[in-house]
């Protein structure tokens, strides 16, 4: 239960398995609470102040420290606050690294998201595929045998993890001097990763960061030269960066609330290994529980790609998967079900889940099983 300012209390909240927008930290959500009507000092609310006041000047300066910090993300790169989502990016990297260039770029697709991108691409210059795994139902990842990467290509893009099929990169393949683009929407600041060898990393925030409005694209400032002149300039990391991410009014509102999210993740566990550590023992009692259900719960990912964000799973009957999410809402358990296009169930488990949560989840998950396994009624139709 949470309590207002005032020791009243307020509508309980729910354990919200949402892919996104996604649970914020309870912490974070105090703050903006707090400083709402007034940030310290400053005589207006966040939601007031121009982007170009001094006000904005600290907010925006403390974010990408934050960034910088956190992710280790070296002087070689520069650190753009842009908007649009991740669906915008899959137009601006061709648009700004392919575009003009004889070269293809090479995509890696494992999953919606990297197939969307390639899609988008592909309208910009010329896209090669080099590895889908749309043959095997994007249940895993290549191995380095299977990706045909170019060394002479524009970039190499791939999704660092994939939410609707909860598949994971654990590390990043290497790419030699082939720039490496990354889609990192749904397991930024999750984890660390090695910036250095990240020619553009690229995500938008309702997922571990904080609130939609927002994309963090980190590119390698030597790739801003690729910018072509001809690009409108809303279109244009180079103008992006000329202009310190103010070539239009920025998502204020949302860099503000990055930052105080990258404040919690410091503050909290002290550096994203070991946070990792933590979202990785969260995702295990999830994984556990399908382990242990021979075959009740039959998970979409194979194990050594499993995805520490978005745990992803199948009951024995569409019947049951029904039955399953209308009884976690009534424990308080919301939003587990699979996304459209492949069903199931799918336990989004970011940051701010806390471990309460999940173990709440896995326990029902089990008295679940134990109602409807096998031998009951429910179960006996088989899958459909």
């Amino acid at each position: 239960m949470v309590t207002d300012r005032k020791g009243a209390a307020s509508e309980e909240r729910l354990f919200n398995f949402s892919p996104g927008p996604a649970v914020l930290p309870l912490e974070v959500l105090e703050k903006i609470r707090c400083d709402m009507l007034c940030l310290p000092g400053v005589g207006s609310s966040v939601l007031e102040i121009s982007h170009r006041s001094p006000a904005f000047d600290v907010i925006l300066a403390e974010t990408r420290e934050g960034l910088r910090s956190l992710l280790g993300v070296p002087d070689t790169h520069d650190v753009l606050f842009l908007q649009g989502g991740a669906n915008l990016q899959f137009s601006m990297i061709p648009m700004n690294l392919l575009r003009g260039r004889q070269e293809p770029a090479d995509y890696v697709v494992t999953g919606t998201w990297g197939a969307g991108a390639a899609k988008q691409a592909a309208l910009e210059g010329d896209v090669a595929i080099s590895w889908d795994g749309k043959s095997v139902n994007y249940d895993r990842l290549p191995t380095a045998e299977e990706i045909s990467a170019s060394p002479q290509a524009s970039y190499v893009h791939l999704t660092s993890n994939e939410t609707i099929q909860g598949v994971q990169w654990k590390s990043m393949p290497e790419t030699g001097d082939v720039p490496l683009v990354c889609d990192a929407s749904s397991d930024f600041l999750s984890r660390p990763i090695d910036m250095s060898k990240m020619g553009l990393l690229y995500a938008c925030a309702q997922k571990n960061a904080g609130i939609a409005g927002v994309t963090v694209v980190i590119v390698r400032k030597d790739l801003l030269e690729r910018s072509p002149d001809a690009l409108p300039a809303m279109l244009s990391y180079r103008v992006h960066a000329d202009k310190d991410s103010r070539a239009n009014t920025p998502p204020v509102f949302a860099i503000y609330v990055l930052g105080l999210v990258c404040r919690w993740i410091q503050d909290t566990f002290g550096s994203l290994e070991q946070l990792a550590v933590h979202n990785a023992a969260k995702a295990a009692l999830l994984y556990d529980e399908l382990d242990a259900s021979e075959g009740f719960y039959a998970g979409h990912a194979a194990a050594e790609c499993r995805s520490d964000m978005n745990v992803t799973f199948r009951l024995p009957t569409k019947e049951l998967e029904k039955a399953f999410v209308k009884e976690a809402a009534e424990q308080g358990l919301v939003d587990l079900q699979g996304h459209r296009s492949v069903g199931g169930i799918r336990a989004s488990i970011y940051n701010a889940m806390p471990l309460a949560g999940v173990e709440k989840l896995r326990d029902f998950m089990t008295a679940f099983r134990l109602a409807h396994g096998t031998g009951s009624a429910e179960a006996a139709g088989g899958r459909s």
